[in-house]
């Protein structure tokens, strides 16, 4: 029972990709009041860079916390715990007092270190040949921003007194401490997932990453647990009141799952965002895939078993850029965001495209797809329009992601049940319904859309104990929202595309996607 004074508003800011939000939560899970401000994604001073800099990051934090005190029931006095949700594997080089030394490296950034070779001691190397992952670890290595910039920049390296991820970065800057939570760790960084914390000394990961050193990694505390305080200096620039508890909680991906209520093994979190997801929630270690392993999910002692394809809903953003002038056009005079438009772009497209398929790997993965992997689309024929193309991109990405759910249900001897839906995607009907029928389950948003900064709020709530636990946090503050079921005649359609043609691409052009890198790099 909540007292009439009682501190019962948890405040979460969710800084994610494309903006930053700071949303105050009650404990039904209700959104009390918030602020949102769109960012400038990233500084791109080469093809491919993908840089910020961190103190911006900061400022838009403060801004867009000043600006929620401006909204009507921003009671400062009712709020009882902060929480931070950031993007993953973003990474920023500090010194010892905490001020950036170079850019943020966001998780946008496609540079590699060519020609880099991993330091691997023999027992390492013959381990990784044995089972077949020498072009995996060569991958891993080419990709570390680690490596990239004690190759490139090594007085950087040299000066680094803590290497942390955005969410490490922005916990200093709000409680004055180098501490992050072990449910942010996802990246290129030394973290042993199935321990929850650094990897000890002599993994092969130290031997990668051999200019870091664990004296350079901020301390861990699990989902719930209190990281700091709200200092005064962070105070002065936020608004948050001094001394309130900084409670940690996850990276997006994994507050998205809990918010969207997803708790149970056999209930699906896909995420319709930049990256796209498709997430389960487990209590046993389980590998995804094979030698990959799972995240750490927002609950304490959890695994997020997840299957990504990197550049997902980036796509829609991609058709838009390149193919939608007309919808572009018409959304302007309107006054409407144009991908309203595209769901009735599609209307006449049969489940299908006619035959337009489409394989989503516009950005290479470490295992599945592998390195070499590029984008494909097959079956063109003169009956197609770019309305075939748009539903054929929303086609291919359901299909990769009931790929990743096959891989996970294999895995884990868990049939999936159910799709919980989050991310700027499932605010699209048609896409909502494609995946439904796809999957050939009942596909459900969640009551709000703000799942992210709602899984964070989930943590807060239960680490400062005004939920009891999180199986009575989820009770309270998630509940379904729209659901699609799946048409029958377009999942048999979708069920023989995947079965029968889409299962096939990867294996049958996997060896001309080598060719071209080896033509082009």
């Amino acid at each position: 029972m909540i007292k009439e004074n009682q501190k019962d508003l948890i405040l979460a800011i969710d800084n994610g990709t494309q903006s930053i939000r700071a949303i105050l939560f009650n404990l039904q899970g209700e959104i009390v009041t918030q602020c949102q401000l769109q960012l400038k994604t990233y500084i791109a001073k080469h093809p491919g860079w993908a840089e910020q800099d961190a103190e911006y990051f900061w400022q838009m934090l403060g801004e867009v916390c000043q600006g929620l005190w401006l909204r009507p029931g921003a009671d400062k006095a009712k709020i009882a715990a902060v929480v931070l949700t950031t993007q993953r594997g973003t990474v920023v080089n500090v010194d010892k007092n905490g001020n950036p030394l170079r850019p943020a490296m966001t998780w946008m950034d496609n540079r590699r270190t060519v020609g880099a070779k991993p330091d691997l001691s023999w027992k390492w190397r013959t381990a990784f040949k044995l089972v077949g992952l020498t072009d995996t670890i060569n991958y891993f290595t080419a990709e570390a921003e680690a490596v990239w910039i004690a190759t490139h920049q090594p007085e950087v390296m040299g000066k680094t007194a803590k290497y942390l991820l955005l969410s490490g970065y922005l916990t200093y800057k709000l409680c004055g401490r180098f501490v992050d939570s072990t449910a942010c760790q996802v990246g290129y960084v030394p973290y042993d997932y199935r321990r929850f914390d650094w990897c000890k000394p002599g993994d092969w990961k130290w031997e990668i990453l051999n200019k870091l050193r664990r004296d350079q990694m901020p301390d861990l505390v699990p989902p719930g647990q209190p990281l700091g305080e709200i200092t005064s200096e962070a105070s002065a620039v936020t608004g948050i009141p001094t001394g309130l508890p900084l409670i940690a909680a996850a990276a997006d991906k994994a507050c998205e799952s809990l918010g969207s209520g997803a708790l149970a093994p056999d209930v699906a979190s896909l995420s319709f965002g930049t990256t796209t997801t498709i997430n389960t929630t487990q209590a046993k270690y389980i590998e995804p895939i094979r030698l990959v392993p799972p995240y750490p999910a927002a609950v304490p002692d959890h695994y997020s078993l997840e299957v990504s394809v990197y550049r997902g809903f980036w796509m829609v953003t991609w058709f838009k850029e390149e193919f939608a002038h007309l919808e572009r056009t018409m959304a302007a005079e309107k006054g409407v965001a144009v991908e309203t438009l595209f769901d009735a772009l599609i209307d006449g497209v049969p489940a299908g495209s006619q035959g337009l398929m489409l394989q989503p790997y516009w950005a290479p993965g470490l295992r599945v797809p592998g390195p070499e992997a590029r984008g494909a689309m097959i079956g063109w024929c003169d009956t197609h329009t770019r309305a075939h193309m748009y539903r054929a991109i929303l086609e291919g990405l359901m299909f990769a992601l009931r790929e990743g759910g096959e891989r996970i249900e294999k895995r884990s001897g868990q049939p999936l049940t159910k799709l919980l839906v989050s991310g700027g995607g499932s605010q699209s009907a048609a896409a909502m319904q494609i995946a439904a029928d796809i999957f050939g389950l009942p596909a459900v948003r969640p009551h709000l859309y703000e799942t992210s900064a709602l899984g964070a709020a989930i943590v807060g709530a239960v680490g400062v104990g005004l939920h009891a636990d999180f199986d009575t946090a989820v009770q309270a503050m998630t509940r379904s929202g729209d659901r699609f079921e799946p048409n029958a005649e377009n999942h048999q359609i979708y069920d023989e595309l995947y079965t029968r043609v889409y299962k096939k691409m990867y294996g049958q052009l996997q060896g001309l996607y080598k060719e071209i890198r080896d033509i082009v790099g």
